[in-house]
């Protein structure tokens, strides 16, 4: 069973791996990340490391028993008891409910080790497994419509309180 893990320092070849070979899947349902990410990555890892460590986000890799990154799930933006959700899973992980799994595991850990009460995301409209993994994981459209690098979205919530 895969494990969520907070992002270490010696994730960095590991996620560098599945952010290359998942680009292109990526890419057709949430934004790239451009090629800047790629070329300054270990500075980037680095700089969310150092995030990671004041506190302003909180990074986690969905890792198999083989080290291999299988998703990334990411609270960020963390300020007054409330955190964006990020999430990305490898196009070969998808369709097994681990995303949504996960999440809900990610939720308990936001209220119990992050003291955090409530969670955002956001979804692309034509994002469809990002929106039923936000539904079935106890999001709830917000009504508020974002714009997701030129595509229409709306924002979900969801409060964690019950989940610890």
């Amino acid at each position: 069973m895969p494990e969520l893990q907070r992002l270490r320092p010696d994730h960095a070849p590991a996620l560098l791996a599945f952010e290359r070979e998942n680009r292109t899947y990526f890419a057709a349902s949430v934004p790239d990340r451009g090629d800047a990410y790629f070329t300054d990555f270990a500075a980037l890892h680095t700089a969310r490391l150092a995030e990671q460590a004041a506190g302003i986000c909180h990074f986690h890799l969905l890792v198999d028993a083989d080290g291999e990154v299988l998703g990334r799930f990411n609270l960020v933006d963390v300020a007054d008891g409330s955190a964006d959700l990020g999430f990305r899973v490898a196009e070969k992980a998808t369709r097994r409910g681990l995303a949504t799994a996960t999440v809900l595991h990610l939720c308990t850990l936001a209220a119990t080790d992050y003291g955090l009460t409530t969670l955002r995301a956001a979804a692309a409209l034509d994002n469809t497994g990002s929106r039923t993994v936000l539904t079935r994981a106890g999001f709830a459209p917000t009504g508020e419509e974002v714009q997701l690098s030129g595509r229409p979205g709306l924002y979900y919530a969801r409060s964690t309180a019950g989940t610890a």
